[in-house]
């Protein structure tokens, strides 16, 4: 019986866990904004995010058999492309999704957007974990500068406002209203999504906090590096307003904060590789955040999460990753070994 020997070096790791596994744990997660979403904004928010989804992952597929040159053997590439699909794709676009408003009107965007995400940002610098950053994010900002519907903001249909005509109104977000010194919605509302005009995946925060904790749960993500940003986001936003802690809140729970910091912020491509890079790396979001938004009147989660993206690099290099075994290596000289 012949038997083959396989040499690497070390460490030898062995787990069940795997990038598939991990896009599924996350595509899990993000199961209860996305039914919220569709709960409170209706059938036009399931129409943008079958379209994203769908643009997404036959974005990756044509890239993909483009790139292995599909016409020299169409089976084969075929096979190929179904055995590394990792789901990225999906999560790429349904977060996507989740970040953009429901207003059909714009039924071109989550296309746009996704073949953007996936294509340019994520295949073209050479595929999962070698993007620069975040797909999703960069698709947002993307149609947020190109695009005037990215700030028309349908009001859910749960407690939301309706003009003389009985038609539901659209406008700025709530936290957009409330940097303005106009927000009417109290704390509860603010947590439930109701009356919340927004994204269609920012506005229920219970729905993110439980995809949230089931990640947490599942060890996909550290629970304090949420926190940190959160945290450090409503404090320094208190700071700014005289330390009136009655901003807390509505910064906490106003806009795309909790969204971000859960399933945006703690991608494990675009973040620092140690865990005191991480630490620095969510304080310097949550001030970022806090101070843009009170200088710009509007959400700038997304705008946060990007330029910190391109600062990963520096963090590194000014805090590099403790190699693996140099723990040992120290006890080692400490006994004079």
């Amino acid at each position: 019986m012949n038997q083959t020997l396989i040499l690497s070096t070390a460490p030898h790791v062995k787990t069940a866990r795997t990038t598939k596994t991990i896009m599924l744990d996350v595509l899990i997660a993000l199961l209860p904004a996305t039914v919220a979403g569709i709960v409170f904004f209706g059938w036009q928010a399931l129409v943008m995010i079958f379209l994203s989804l769908v643009s997404a992952a036959l974005t990756e597929f044509v890239y993909y058999i483009v790139q292995n040159k599909i016409w020299q053997d169409p089976k084969g590439v075929c096979v190929k492309f179904l055995k590394q699909f990792d789901f990225s794709s999906l999560v790429t676009g349904l977060l996507l999704a989740l970040v953009i408003p429901s207003n059909i009107e714009g039924w071109y965007m989550p296309i746009l957007g996704s073949v953007f995400a996936v294509a340019v940002v994520k295949m073209l610098f050479g595929g999962t974990g070698k993007n620069v950053v975040n797909p999703a994010l960069a698709g947002r900002v993307f149609l947020f500068i190109s695009f005037a519907l990215m700030m028309q903001y349908p009001a859910p249909n749960f407690g939301a406002l309706l003009d003389t005509t009985g038609d539901v109104m659209t406008g700025a977000t709530s936290l957009t209203s409330g940097l303005a010194g106009e927000g009417t919605l109290s704390a509860l509302d603010l947590f439930l999504g109701t009356g919340v005009a927004g994204c269609i995946g920012e506005t229920c925060k219970l729905a993110l906090l439980a995809g949230g904790v089931y990640l947490c749960v599942r060890g996909v993500i550290k629970w304090y590096l949420p926190l940190i940003y959160i945290l450090v986001t409503g404090l320094f936003a208190v700071c700014l307003e005289g330390f009136d802690f009655g901003a807390f809140l509505p910064s906490v729970f106003g806009g795309g904060l909790i969204l971000g910091a859960i399933f945006m912020a703690t991608d494990y491509t675009t973040t620092p590789k140690s865990t005191l890079g991480n630490v620095i790396y969510f304080i310097l979001l949550g001030l970022l955040t806090a101070g843009l938004r009170k200088a710009t009147g509007i959400e700038v989660v997304s705008f946060c999460i990007l330029l910190m993206n391109f600062l990963v690099f520096l963090i590194d290099k000014a805090i590099p990753a403790r190699p693996f075994g140099s723990v040992w290596k120290k006890a080692d000289k400490k006994e004079g070994k």
